[in-house]
């Protein structure tokens, strides 16, 4: 069953053609990677998919339902959540804090910080996020300042504040974009971990270890056009893959 499906979107930015025609279709219960090169598009795509950008032309439909002209929050109440390249938390907040905050928003509506000590009186939100931070392996950190945590324990935080909104639908902007090995295999594991429970997810990564250890199906951009999309065994070797890659080096 399809989940996502972007038709003929196009986006300009003054006379640069950030995307043009991009066609993609998402399965549900799959990992989705978006690969290519520096400056092909895929940001820009991402934020049309969360109502950060609006396409020029095209469709964007997310289970059944058109995502244009919704806002930001909107979009994520209706199941799409992101994990953006530099992880987005609260810095000055305990990571309990940072699961409830998501947690309640999305209970009560647009994104807004309310008082923690409303918030805190939310056992059901409480618990919800605790089993959260459990998830990600961060339980016994709850009650640490966010800032003090390493980059590879924020990206998991960040999941967490995601996961607690139970989204059908999981965005990843290079989830582990300056991360050492160790850290990239330790959210290589989580991030099958989350795609077990089935959701979707579509990543973007320009780390082809972590591409060709999660996704079910690639699409490659260049210059802001799907060029191909396929398996990830038939990818490694297509010679319109490796052109768009330094000029033909393999994968």
């Amino acid at each position: 069953m399809t989940i996502l499906t972007v038709r003929n979107v196009n986006k300009r930015f003054g006379g640069l053609k950030a995307l043009n025609e991009v066609n993609l279709t998402v399965e549900q219960g799959t990992v989705h990677a978006i690969i290519g090169p520096n400056g092909a598009g895929k940001s820009t795509l991402l934020n049309c998919f969360v109502g950060r950008l609006e396409p020029d032309t095209g469709t964007v439909d997310f289970d059944g339902r058109s995502l244009l002209r919704l806002k930001p929050h909107e979009i994520n109440q209706a199941g799409v959540s992101r994990v953006f390249q530099t992880p987005e938390i609260f810095s000055d907040l305990t990571l309990i804090e940072n699961v409830m905050i998501p947690a309640f928003a999305r209970r009560d509506g647009a994104f807004k910080l309310h008082a923690l000590e409303s918030v805190r009186q939310e056992r059901d939100i409480h618990k919800h996020a605790m089993m959260m931070l459990d998830d990600v392996g961060l339980t016994r950190q709850a009650e640490v300042v966010a800032s003090q945590l390493s980059r590879g324990d924020k990206r998991r935080l960040e999941l967490a504040m995601c996961l607690v909104q139970d989204p059908k639908l999981l965005l990843l902007d290079e989830p582990t974009a300056g991360m050492a090995r160790a850290d990239t295999n330790n959210t290589i594991e989580l991030l099958k971990q989350i795609a077990g429970r089935g959701i979707t997810m579509v990543v973007i990564e320009h780390d082809m270890h972590v591409v060709f250890s999660l996704a079910d199906r690639i699409s490659v951009l260049a210059q802001g056009t799907v060029i191909v999309e396929d398996l990830p065994e038939n990818i490694k070797g297509n010679i319109k893959v490796q052109e768009a890659y330094l000029g033909g080096a393999h994968l």
